[in-house]
Parts: structure tokens; sequence; C-alpha cells
């Protein structure tokens, strides 16, 4: 303890330490002796507090922004939709009841096209997990920080595209959204598609009942 110039020394008691310990030491009167009191008051350890969200930074102009990852989650709704136009299914008749009414058998639509497009909507899914998450993986590659996550595909595939585009286009603007606009084209052809087959089968079927 430093005592002033024409002052008076502070009797003996407990003090905070010089030295900085955060402890309690006591002073005699005269000197430091050594004795503390109280725990040790130790640095807050960054490992249990919050920690520091890093800022995303600006990519360079010619950091890689798109991959066959991206590219082939956006083009794999087609393929349900390209097995949807070799869907033809033909009604049969069945009898029920006492009376034996013909009515149309609704099993008349499962056929192997039907199955082979239901399974490769379920392919389609888990692959575009997969692509999704490479496509994570190699953008934090690549320098982009916390990249929209790879799980959210499974919400759907148009919600990864979008949110990956968005954080893309964040740290690279002026580029970055394409993806985008490709999933907003596929997505229009579908709908065409599925209407135009509908449509069809609709009639096809129409045609089938009228004649039996």
């Amino acid at each position: 303890m430093t005592v002033p110039p024409n002052s008076s020394t502070p009797g003996p008691g407990w003090y905070p330490d010089p030295a900085g310990s955060g402890r309690l030491q006591w002073w005699n009167g005269g000197a430091w002796t050594g004795q503390f009191s109280g725990p040790q008051s130790q640095p807050v350890s960054q490992a249990h507090g919050p920690r520091p969200v890093e800022p995303r930074k600006p990519l360079s102009d010619r950091a890689p922004l798109y991959n066959a990852y991206i590219w082939t989650i956006v083009v794999l709704p087609l393929v349900p939709v390209i097995l949807l136009m070799f869907w033809n299914p033909v009604l049969r008749l069945r009898t029920v009841g006492t009376r034996q009414v013909p009515t149309v058998d609704p099993a008349s639509i499962f056929t192997a096209p039907y199955f082979l497009m239901l399974a490769s909507s379920f392919l389609v899914y888990g692959i575009c997990a997969f692509l999704a998450y490479l496509d994570w993986d190699k953008l934090r590659k690549d320098g982009v920080i916390r990249p929209f996550h790879w799980a959210w595909v499974f919400l759907s595939q148009a919600v990864y595209v979008v949110g990956r585009s968005v954080i893309v286009h964040e740290v690279a603007p002026r580029r970055g959204l394409a993806p985008v606009w490709a999933t907003i084209g596929v997505t229009v052809i579908v709908v065409v598609l599925v209407g135009l087959k509908m449509s069809d089968l609709v009639a096809t079927m129409a045609n089938q009942a009228a004649g039996i």
C-alpha cells in the first residue's frame, strides 16, 4: 500500500490486494502480511459465455459461387414429372354389391409407371438432401461464413435454393441469385406439364368410362 506524503498510515485491516488479485490482503499497519481473505476472482472464460458471431466477409469477384451440386438440386424435381408423362392408366371394371353393379376399379391407376414415379419422388428427396450437404460444405471451404444450412432442404428443395442464394448474394453482390431464377423456371415447367398431363388423364378416363 502506498501512503501519500503528509498522510497517516492506515490502521491494520483487510484491504484490496495491491497486486490486483481481486482478494483482500491483511495490512498490519506497516506492511502487507501476505494473508488473503476470500476466493480469488477468476477471469471469465469465454467458453462459458456467448460466443461472438463472426461477421460475413465479402467474397472476391473470382470466388466460385455455383457448383454441380446446386444445379443438380435445381433440376432434380423434373425427374418425377418426366416419369409422369409415361403414366397412362387404363380403367378396369369390377362388380360391387349383391346386384353386381359394374364400377370403375380404382386400382387401375396403380401401374408400374405409377410406382416408379412414386419411388423416384422419395429418391429425389434423399438425393437433394445429400447434395445440399455437399453444396453447404463446399461453400464453407470456398470462404462463405455461415452458409445457409443444408438441413433446410428437408423442408423443401426450393427453400434451400432460395436461402442459399440469399446468403451467397449477401457476400457476393450482383451475383448468387441464378439458382433462384432457375428454380422458378423449373417450377413453371413442372406446373405446366402436370396440368397438361392431368387434363389429358381426366379426358382419357372420361372417354373410357363413357365407352364402358
